[in-house]
């Protein structure tokens, strides 16, 4: 059933907003990708596991969601400008290969990582070289409207004369009188009329690698033209939600706004929707800081910065213990804490898929049960429900998880809370774990079936009263991170937290 309570913070408005799609129930969602030229790191990693909690979300409330995000594989220049080099044709030209191979190369592993983070994978992931044709059909039709100009073989967007008719900076807050006075005296400008103009087309250099014909010449497109140009060839010219990183909103996400009316007429996106930064020291992480950590590094814990190797799913979490508006910074003892955190909520999962309601003769309703119940399953709702809060969610999804462990060591009845409830727990917990965070528990059928053998010859030497073999067995699975539980009619075991 589609939740009609869902509110969404609209960068646009600087407010929350009841979420009303275009066409219910479809929703149709772009998100800005990666340029694929470098490993994928931390930054990287949030706005695929925020977005992706936005599609599983949508998705949970009955909508069904097309999920469109691109891949960057031409026209990202160094420092995101209109002038300088193309960054997959500079690593191609330092690793003397073809672009498209590097393209390809980055491409994989980003997807690899995204995989290993158990992001689903977009409906559609256009490459801006595969859509050529629709961008220069864009270019054309923002030169018809009047909102560009060509000169020597480029395209320029002419934001003054479009700023007259539409403000340009209403996304971000910038003011164009301020962004002129701020970029006179940029280099390499001379062939724009103004200095805060956007390429939509830039002629090509004879030694440029990536080039196509157009009817302004040889050349290829510029940066913000290709998500205008693919949102709209798979979503239409308006869409419900345009999501991305902060760093984006200004330019690309303007740029965006812009080319939208200036080519069609209206906004391309009705809630546009910006994950905040991941920090280190306060400072942005970024591949052109120099400061970031490859989710592989993260992984195998192969970094200066690191004190040990933290797996996908503590990433996850990591990322999701936070509001996806709000800073998240890094750190070793942030990341434990993650590991630990995670390690319960998995605990909890295993629980919770072992539980059977078992009914108890005499056993009265526990009334302040049942409210705490209903109460942390509506609160998580409500975190969800208020701009996809996370944090929050994970917070009540520990006070059922309380009530969880209550009733797997005895101290709470199933019976207590009555069969529609105790099923209305589990089912809750168990769905916020996995298909609406998107964790899952780490282990493969090799390493379940090797616990499970060790566990036998733990049980077998508690028999025989070997208490040295028992000593021993603990001691190995510990170091492996797994906690032997000494139950009355079981032995059970537990993730150490």
């Amino acid at each position: 059933m589609i939740s009609k309570e869902l509110k969404i913070y609209n960068t646009l408005s600087r407010e929350k907003e009841l979420f009303e799609p275009f066409k219910p129930p479809f929703v149709g969602m772009y998100v800005c990708g990666p340029t694929v030229y470098g490993d994928a790191h931390l930054g990287h990693a949030r706005p695929a596991v925020t977005f992706d909690t936005v599609y599983r979300y949508l998705k949970h409330q009955g909508y069904k969601v097309r999920y469109v995000r691109n891949i960057t594989d031409v026209g990202h220049l160094q420092g995101d400008a209109d002038d300088g080099e193309d960054k997959i044709a500079k690593k191609a030209k330092l690793e003397q290969l073809e672009p498209m191979e590097v393209a390809q190369h980055y491409t994989d592993t980003y997807h690899r990582d995204m995989d290993l983070l158990n992001t689903f994978k977009p409906n559609i992931e256009p490459r801006a070289t595969g859509h050529i044709p629709e961008q220069i059909k864009l270019v054309q039709d923002i030169l018809d409207a009047g909102f560009a100009y060509e000169v020597n073989g480029s395209v320029y967007f002419d934001v003054v004369k479009y700023n007259e008719e539409k403000p340009y900076g209403k996304l971000s807050g910038r003011v164009v009188e301020e962004l002129m006075s701020g970029s006179r005296e940029l280099d390499g400008q001379d062939e724009k009329r103004n200095p805060i103009d956007f390429a939509l087309w830039k002629n090509a250099a004879p030694e440029h690698l990536m080039k196509w014909d157009s009817p302004w010449g040889v050349g290829f497109p510029g940066w913000h033209l290709e998500c205008t140009a693919m949102s709209s060839k798979y979503l239409g010219d308006q869409f419900d939600i345009h999501g991305g990183g902060m760093d984006l909103m200004f330019p690309h996400h303007e740029c965006e706004i812009a080319q939208g009316n200036a080519g069609h007429g209206h906004d391309p996106a009705k809630y546009w929707m910006h994950n905040n930064m991941i920090t280190i020291n306060g400072q942005k992480m970024g591949k052109s800081l120099g400061n970031f950590i490859t989710l592989q590094e993260l992984f195998n814990g192969k970094h200066d910065l690191l004190e040990q190797a933290y797996s996908p799913m503590t990433i996850r979490y990591f990322i999701l213990t936070a509001h996806y508006r709000s800073t998240l910074d890094f750190s070793n003892d942030a990341l434990k804490a993650a590991q630990k955190g995670y390690k319960k909520i998995i605990n909890g999962l295993r629980i919770a898929k072992d539980l059977h309601y078992v009914d108890a003769e005499g056993v009265a309703t526990d009334e302040k049960q049942v409210q705490q119940v209903e109460k942390s399953i509506e609160n998580a709702y409500r975190a969800m429900n208020d701009d996809f809060n996370t944090a929050q969610a994970i917070g009540q999804l520990f006070n059922l998880l309380k009530k969880i462990n209550s009733i797997f060591t005895g101290q709470l009845q199933a019976a207590a809370l009555g069969k529609a409830v105790f099923e209305k727990l589990i089912q809750t917990f168990i769905v916020f774990v996995e298909d609406i965070l998107g964790l899952v528990e780490e282990k493969s059928d090799k390493q379940q079936a090797l616990l499970e053998l060790l566990l036998k010859l733990y049980k077998e030497a508690k028999l025989a009263k070997d208490y040295d073999k028992v000593d021993e067995i603990r001691a190995a699975l510990k170091s492996i991170g797994i906690v032997v539980k000494d139950m009355k009619e079981k032995v059970d075991w537990a993730y150490e937290e």
